[in-house]
């Protein structure tokens, strides 16, 4: 394309949210992405008939920039029961959610972690999370989530046997460091919608959003050397100019091209995936690790979530492993060993699909990480910034820095 409005740089979510909003504006865009694909760390593989995502993550229906951005329908949104299995004590233990699943709340009460009076908490907590405007939230008191948690009064066994594993599996990180104003953010989005992958993987998310850009628009495979005013330099030399220039890497390719942007600290995980000839558990379950030893932090049947994520007669298992990963063929034991101890014999015909190791795989968030709730996406005239890095660590805010940097580019040039 040339002479463009506006190029974006990176077609992950943010990007790709940019260029949306700035092609319905009638723009004309130049989207650049280094890699073969868009989605930057919202990616699914196709690996001897499983759909592998990079790294294993959910969508929450109740986001509401995906509401705006988003055509769910269309992408076959499979749902996880709300709740979760914990392995705890020797045994798998079932924790419901007795709001969405009245049949299991009696169960739910007298069995799993925690004592009764914790499960009262956790309907404290639901209630804080959904009350009031979703903007006020970002306003209230900023402290760790684990601060919050032992605020609330919720049991060391509830913490150790639930909570942690449960957001930790969201915030990529044990201690619970991350802002609270983002633990109440996502139980909000739990509490208020349903958690999904669409049908044919994470990676549906940002093919959809591409598959909606005229042609032209999207050049993959041109990485990006330089930045500076309104210009780009590829790395094969040539020189492009617009209006606008709108740098939608992840953070560390932002940090790159953006002297002077500040560092952003990046939480890791380890996804590994098994073919096994059945699912260790039946039925769309999140299980979560409730002991306070090990290295399996969650695991996910994706195939009992989704059936296409596997071929017929085959399941899919995820599992996730936080913090600095062992040598690959020794993890791959050690994980083993420990799934031994919860699902039995049969881990041993277990076939080793994949592993993921992610050590970029999301901005961490310990406060005051979140104030303000959103960062400048304007960094000089006709120079702009956008990505979860820029917003809350999530889908939803990558697609809201995204809208907000197009924004932004139209105000400044009268659009």
């Amino acid at each position: 394309m040339s002479n463009p409005d506006v190029i974006v740089v990176g077609a992950g979510l943010a990007g790709l949210a940019c260029s949306r909003t700035l092609v319905d504006a009638r723009l004309k865009v130049l989207l650049l992405e280094r890699g073969g694909a868009p989605g930057g760390r919202v990616r699914t593989d196709a690996h001897e008939g499983f759909l592998l995502d990079r790294g294993f993550q959910v969508y929450l229906t109740a986001y509401p920039e995906g509401r705006r951005a988003l055509d769910l329908g269309a992408l076959a949104p499979r749902r996880f029961i709300p709740g979760a299995k914990v392995w705890r004590s020797g045994r798998l233990h079932t924790v419901a959610d007795p709001l969405r699943r009245p049949g299991q709340a009696l169960s739910h009460l007298l069995d799993g972690p925690g004592t009764f009076g914790d499960k009262l908490r956790v309907l404290e907590l639901r209630q804080a999370a959904v009350s009031g405007e979703l903007e006020d939230l970002w306003q209230r008191p900023e402290r760790t989530a684990l601060r919050y948690l032992e605020e609330l009064g919720f049991t060391d066994g509830m913490v150790e046997g639930f909570l942690r594993p449960f957001f930790a599996g969201i915030f990529l990180e044990r201690g619970l460091a991350t802002s609270s104003r983002f633990l109440e953010f996502v139980f909000r989005m739990f509490s208020t919608g349903d958690t999904v992958v669409p049908e044919q993987g994470m990676g549906a998310i940002p093919e959809q959003l591409a598959a909606k850009l005229p042609a032209g628009v999207l050049r993959m495979r041109v990485p990006v050397a330089e930045v500076w005013g309104h210009r780009v330099r590829l790395e094969d030399g040539e020189t492009i100019g617009a209006k606008a220039v709108v740098v939608a890497s992840d953070p560390k390719g932002a940090e790159g091209l953006l002297p002077g942007l500040s560092a952003h600290r990046m939480n890791r995980v380890t996804c590994l995936y098994f073919a096994a000839p059945e699912p260790p558990v039946e039925g769309p379950w999140l299980v979560l690790n409730g002991e306070r030893h090990g290295l399996v932090n969650n695991v996910a049947v994706m195939s009992e979530v989704s059936p296409a994520y596997a071929p017929k007669g085959q399941a899919l298992v995820s599992v996730s492993v936080l913090g600095e990963p062992l040598e690959a063929e020794a993890l791959q034991g050690r994980v083993r060993e420990e799934l031994t101890g919860w699902f039995g014999k049969a881990v041993s015909a277990w076939r080793h699909l994949r592993t993921y190791v992610l050590p970029q795989a999301l901005p961490a968030q310990p406060p005051p990480a979140l104030e303000p709730p959103r960062r400048t996406v304007r960094l000089s005239p006709g120079l702009f910034v956008c990505g979860d890095h820029r917003d809350n660590a999530s889908i939803d805010g990558a697609l809201g820095s995204g809208r907000r940097a197009a924004e932004a580019i139209l105000m400044d040039l009268g659009r």
